[in-house]
């Protein structure tokens, strides 16, 4: 098969992992940066291009690796692989949803996924509202595009709260309130699904000085049993959200597992290294599965 990575780097961890399992298993890939792809749309057929290169048709399927500040224009390059019938491990309005807590968390929560009790609104004038409505400090605020616990804080009173609201509201920035979970103590699970299989499951613990168990803010982490109401959780969240390829982030309350966010580019270096599991061979099988060899 040909397989087009669409990533802005072959450097990148996850993108070279991926490169290594496709040639290891026969398969002709190439590192495609999205960023630099445009598309043709006329009375024609639509043309992809690649600088100046025509790949309309030089790729059997694609797996796309699209970056927070391009989501757009990465999701509108792999709608148009899809309308050429190019097989994707991600729809591209998988990842638009994806991208955007807000609009995940509506949909999981419509489709009875556990959420922690979370609030959004672009008011600024009933702030101390707002935070009632989660029971009060403490509270997490959230960026609604964030990634890696970016844009992630904890307010501990209601005056560092609105404090941090107000500024983010002033600065026209889409966020969300989120409660916290005390007994969740920093820890997370990052589960990954592939095909609506679990392949790779970890816990994350983050350090003393930080709440955010985030493995790129330095998170301890280690392989983990999922139960089978946190399998059930991982596998039809990715599902409901239409991607082949993704992870699925929870944490463990007293009422259960709750979601907090899917992620449709998950990273595979903590992962890979806490469980032993090689997620990148998962991810070639998939795509060999699904899509079409020797396209003409």
């Amino acid at each position: 098969m040909d397989i087009a990575i669409l990533s802005v780097s072959h450097h990148v961890y996850s993108t070279k992992r991926i490169i290594e399992e496709a040639e290891r298993a026969g398969h002709y890939v190439e590192s495609i940066d999205h960023t630099k792809c445009s598309v043709k749309l006329g009375p024609n057929k639509p043309q992809i291009y690649f600088g100046s290169e025509n790949i309309t048709e030089e790729f059997d399927a694609i797996i796309p690796r699209i970056g927070t500040t391009v989501t757009r224009h990465g999701a509108a390059i792999v709608k148009q692989f899809e309308i050429n019938d190019v097989f994707t491990s991600a729809k591209s309005l998988g990842i638009l949803k994806a991208r955007n807590k807000v609009t995940t968390l509506q949909l999981l929560s419509k489709r009875g996924i556990p959420i922690p009790e979370t609030v959004f609104s672009i008011n600024p004038d009933n702030v101390e509202h707002q935070i009632e409505l989660l029971g009060g400090p403490p509270v997490i605020i959230k960026l609604q595009e964030g990634t890696q616990g970016k844009g992630v804080m904890l307010a501990e009173s209601k005056k560092s709260a609105k404090s941090i609201i107000d500024t983010l509201y002033n600065m026209n920035t889409s966020i969300l309130l989120q409660q916290y979970i005390e007994e969740a103590k920093g820890e997370d699970l990052r589960i990954i699904v592939v095909g609506n299989k679990i392949v790779a499951s970890m816990r994350r613990t983050s350090g003393l000085d930080d709440f955010r168990s985030n493995v790129h803010r330095g998170a301890d982490t280690h392989a983990v049993q999922l139960t089978p109401r946190e399998k059930f959780i991982a596998i039809h969240a990715t599902k409901h959200l239409g991607l082949g390829v993704a992870g699925v982030d929870l944490i463990r309350s007293n009422n259960g597992p709750l979601l907090i966010e899917v992620n449709a580019s998950p990273g595979l270096k903590g992962i890979e290294a806490a469980t032993k599991v090689n997620v990148a061979r998962h991810i070639i099988q998939f795509v060999e599965k699904h899509g079409r060899r020797n396209r003409k």
